[in-house]
């Protein structure tokens, strides 16, 4: 059924929705059936990803951020049963990209913490830079080989491993473990060591769990379709890149790449969907 909500409606929606409201509240604010709240959030965010991969294209960073942030569709891996698809259920990771001088995220993408999606993950990111950059990622094994593919030697990337203190709370624990060391090391070309970080993606985690209600941790506000939680990702990315201002920078992300000229609003995003 095509949407048929007033465009101030819409607007509401995704507004709240980008704001980390869940579907439920947003269903009691503006009297959106939920279900409808749902086909609005699919189609707004599918169509922000066609717009990023639109713009986000010969991109000046020079230095990136990787990482990978968890959440899960349906149920957590360890109560998939014979009858679920693992490739629609279970735990999934977004692995995100970030400049940590203009706060773009120039790329990212939703799939299983292997080899596969790494690979994919780090093409895709290959295909937007115009300059040789200086990667840092965490310790995933998988970066080391897709970057060197990816890139084919033209690259700089640096490994930083973190090490933490030893779990006296337990499996329970609700506060991340306190950092006691910080090991980088060069992997490919000759990174800066003194740059190297993955701080500033690690803080966009954060920011994706706040703004973002399916990513909220202990709630049971997550995805059920793997199609809703890539389309909320999408829309959360193309929401930070274009739409918010950051105090830092007082400007958006894509301003400061040169991206755009100018400020969006929610507005922008649902006429992008409409094809307005």
């Amino acid at each position: 059924m095509a949407n048929v909500l007033p465009r101030d409606k819409q607007n509401a929606v995704i507004s709240a929705i980008v704001e980390g409201v869940s579907i439920r509240s947003i269903e009691r604010m503006t009297g959106v059936h939920r279900d409808t709240i749902m086909r609005l959030m699919v189609k707004v965010g599918e169509a922000c990803q066609r717009l990023m991969d639109r713009m986000m294209t010969d991109l000046p960073c020079l230095e990136i951020e990787v990482d990978e942030i968890w959440g899960f569709v349906a149920k957590k891996q360890r109560h998939l049963n014979a009858s679920d698809d693992p490739n629609e259920k279970g735990d999934t990771w977004t692995f995100v990209a970030i400049d940590p001088e203009t706060k773009l995220i120039p790329c990212f993408l939703t799939g299983k913490r292997d080899a596969e999606t790494t690979r994919a993950f780090i093409t895709d990111l290959a295909s937007r830079l115009a300059n040789r950059v200086q990667i840092s990622s965490d310790a995933l094994p998988h970066y080391a080989r897709a970057i060197d593919e990816a890139f084919n030697c033209e690259v700089d990337y640096a490994r930083v491993v973190k090490s933490f203190e030893s779990d006296a709370q337990g499996n329970g624990r609700y506060s991340p473990p306190r950092v006691t060391g910080v090991e980088k090391s060069a992997i490919i070309g000759d990174p800066d060591l003194r740059m190297a970080s993955t701080s500033y993606v690690e803080r966009q985690n954060l920011s994706i769990r706040m703004s973002n209600r399916r990513m909220t941790r202990l709630t049971n506000a997550f995805s059920k379709k793997l199609a809703n939680h890539k389309a909320a990702m999408a829309l959360h990315f193309a929401n930070y890149n274009l739409c918010r201002v950051h105090r830092s920078l007082r400007v958006t992300p894509a301003m400061a790449a040169g991206v755009t000229d100018h400020v969006w609003d929610v507005a922008d995003l649902v006429d992008a969907a409409n094809g307005s």
